[in-house]
């Protein structure tokens, strides 16, 4: 931690003894200084209540601002995120929570990076966290952020304060706009709790974690905070950019806890977990809105609408958990060699494609299901035919568990003859046990590829045409 005090501060805790006022301890991580992007955290000696009143302040040196936190509206701030900017051009400010509570820790969010090479202090008002009387003396609380990292194509990210960022959006923003080659940012080991979003001009990039057990990325972003309910009155600063469905898609870029809409968008080996509870509303893990997006040995984990691909994306080696549509879009996907987790009953995927490019397709997948899920009650994949007439959704060499329904699918209205350019395909459907299982009860409109067929839709090139994500 760098510059860590430890302050006695006049402390109102009912279990505290009457003459003594326990330490609160203030720290920013940081190894050589203080991350510029760091969460400040001041630890109590025990878990500490979030106020209503007072605010948070930090200031330079000179004692200039240089932001400030309200207790008032910490549950609902709001920040711009990695540059976001509208479809208008204006910039987009994303609701979050400025101050969190972890325990016995309460971590401050600031609006902005600090500057590099710069001390700073902070005051924390008497209002701001339940019996604290705060922190008024410029001495208590004072650090000084580390000076830039040296350009490079590599970067780390480290909660701890051990890289060259604390957060994941730090690096992110670290790689100019325009940006024209690779960059590689790597995530060590830890719990990053943030919204992550990544701007159409920051293309090139490499997200790449210390594995699914080991790097976990969380944040409960939703419908209900950054969406279409959120923004039913939103202004010209809340419309998505690179939209695809005019309507569909006026304010709901915005709820995914990582967003992407940059081409050539690569991330491997971390947990990417939305913590909305079941029922919050949509709410993705992943959204990407552009071409040539992969993700490799990732494990993705919300409820509805879990991964969201708008352009061409791949998956590969991967675990996909939810129970609402939890692969779904307007884009092209191929997703293989992963596993598929049902976590209620409901509908694996949902795609939206239009005449001009193919829908979602899986390879040697595995549709398992969370404990409780009852038999025959998810199926492979819904289309609305009257408004997406020509929804693909294509499951080759697929293993099953006994929780997809024996029609497989599922069209509104159920009627096939207003589904003639509907595409639910499928090929070689086992159970988990690699035994064949009885497809005869599928929906009428769906049908069972050829061996040949299923060949050329097993080749993610001839799907993705013509990028091959492996190579």
């Amino acid at each position: 931690m760098a510059s860590l005090t430890v302050a006695a501060a006049s402390f109102l805790w009912p279990a505290a003894p009457a003459a003594a006022a326990p330490d609160i301890r203030f720290s920013v991580p940081g190894r050589t200084g203080a991350c510029v992007d760091a969460p400040l955290r001041i630890t109590f000696p025990a878990p500490p209540a979030l106020g209503s009143s007072g605010a948070i302040e930090v200031r330079r040196a000179d004692g200039t601002p240089a932001d400030r936190i309200e207790a008032a509206r910490a549950k609902d701030d709001r920040k711009n995120i990695g540059g976001a900017v509208s479809d208008t051009g204006l910039p987009h400010d994303f609701s979050y929570e400025s101050i969190t509570i972890d325990g016995r820790t309460a971590s401050v969010h600031l609006h902005r990076q600090l500057e590099y090479g710069q001390s700073y202090y902070v005051t924390v008002d008497p209002g701001v966290f339940t019996g604290f009387e705060g922190v008024q003396d410029p001495g208590s609380w004072r650090f000084t952020t580390r000076k830039p990292p040296h350009p490079s194509r590599r970067l780390t990210v480290s909660a701890a304060g051990k890289g060259d960022f604390c957060t994941v959006q730090g690096a992110i923003d670290a790689v100019p706009l325009g940006n024209d080659r690779p960059v590689t940012i790597d995530v060590r080991p830890g719990v990053y709790t943030e919204i992550v979003y990544v701007r159409e001009d920051r293309p090139h990039l490499t997200v790449r974690g210390a594995g699914t057990r080991r790097t976990v990325i969380q944040y409960a972003n939703n419908d209900l905070r950054n969406g279409d309910k959120a923004l039913s009155n939103g202004g010209p600063a809340d419309v998505c950019p690179r939209r695809v469905l005019e309507t569909s898609d006026l304010h709901n870029c915005w709820r995914a806890m990582v967003g992407v809409d940059a081409p050539d968008f690569r991330m491997s080996d971390l947990t990417l977990h939305n913590t909305t509870p079941d029922g919050g509303s949509q709410a993705e893990a992943f959204r990407g809105n552009n071409e040539r997006i992969a993700l490799e040995r990732v494990d993705l984990r919300s409820h509805q609408d879990t991964l969201r691909l708008q352009g061409k994306g791949f998956v590969t080696d991967s675990r996909i958990s939810g129970d609402t549509d939890f692969v779904w879009g307007t884009g092209t996907v191929f997703v293989q060699d992963s596993v598929l987790e049902s976590t209620d009953a409901g509908y694996i995927s949902q795609s939206r494609n239009d005449a001009t490019r193919p829908g979602a397709v899986f390879v040697r997948t595995r549709l398992t299901r969370a404990p409780g899920v009852p038999d025959g009650s998810v199926v492979l994949s819904r289309s609305a035919v009257w408004r997406f007439t020509h929804s693909q959704a294509v499951f080759i060499d697929t293993a099953m568990d006994a929780h997809i329904a024996p029609v497989g699918w599922q069209i509104d209205p159920n009627d096939c003859a207003q589904a003639a350019s509907l595409s639910f395909w499928e090929y070689r459907s086992t159970d988990l046990g690699g035994r064949a299982i009885d497809t005869s009860g599928r929906l009428a409109c769906s049908r069972r590829l050829t061996a040949e067929e299923a060949e050329r839709w097993s080749e993610p090139s001839f799907v993705l045409g013509g990028w091959n994500p492996e190579k």
